[in-house]
């Protein structure tokens, strides 16, 4: 660290307490989604010898961000860890990325981040190595319990998602002996969200996507009609506490009309 680097961080850590101070403790999100993007971006900037570094630090970062969410009571945080677009890389690549969440998922349930979180995995896990869905199956055995949830899209796509409900609906609806000509009548936005993945948890209050990309990229498409974003233009990997505040300061200021 440089001495530059040592002198700005007591600095931060004022700003931070006074963010923390500042913010309306009743007017947080009560689920937050988070798309952590720019892993890739960042080892380029930051020199380092191959992605599965940055992979590192950022899933580093995931724990730490677990609990910073814990200190606030937020109740509820869905995390996007790998889109089904994200499968189209090469082997090369993803088998790195794949040893460092095995190693994640296996560390949470003794570190801090584990402590009072019920895990759960939504997408199409069976595209997945046997062995990291493996250790998501243990993760969610292990993390079972808490009373906060913690739900890790892997193999995740919003439009899949929605397809899937669609899907499921209409096997649902022929069995209880629907007819085709009728279904239609049977199709309605309580129906679609009865079925999507985390059915059980409420819409997202936030989206927070690093990197400074402007997009949703398919993430949780039916469940953050009503959301508020937050863009944050850094890397997820050098993503700070500060930047955490900073968004849920800015949302705790915002008025939600929810279309109206």
């Amino acid at each position: 660290m440089s001495l530059k680097q040592r002198a700005v961080r007591p600095l931060y850590r004022v700003y931070e307490e006074r963010l923390l101070s500042s913010l309306d403790r009743d007017a947080l999100p009560k689920h937050i989604g988070v798309i952590h993007d720019g892993h890739r971006r960042y080892a380029r900037a930051e020199g380092l010898p191959d992605y599965e570094a940055s992979y590192r630090v950022g899933m580093a970062k995931f724990e730490e961000f677990l609990e910073w969410t814990s200190e606030l009571e937020i109740s509820a945080v869905t995390c996007w860890l790998l889109s089904t677009e994200n499968l189209q890389r090469s082997d090369e690549e993803l088998a790195p990325y794949y040893s460092v969440l095995i190693d994640l998922f296996k560390r949470i349930p003794q570190s801090p981040a584990g402590i009072g979180v019920r895990v759960k995995f939504i997408g199409s896990l069976d595209l997945l190595p046997a062995e990291l869905v493996e250790a998501a199956k243990n993760l969610e055995e292990e993390c079972s319990g808490g009373p906060r949830r913690v739900t890790i899209a892997l193999a995740y796509g919003g439009r899949q998602e929605i397809v899937d409900a669609v899907k499921d609906l209409v096997n649902d609806l022929a069995d209880d002996g629907i007819e085709a000509e009728t279904m239609a009548e049977h199709i309605d936005r309580d129906a679609m969200s009865a079925r999507m993945y985390a059915s059980d948890l409420p819409d997202p209050d936030l989206v927070l996507r690093t990197s400074g990309e402007a997009r949703l990229s398919g993430f949780l498409l039916w469940q953050a009609a009503y959301a508020e974003y937050s863009f944050v233009d850094v890397y997820w990997p050098a993503f700070r506490r500060v930047d955490f505040l900073r968004a849920l300061r800015d949302f705790t200021r915002r008025e939600r009309r929810y279309g109206k």
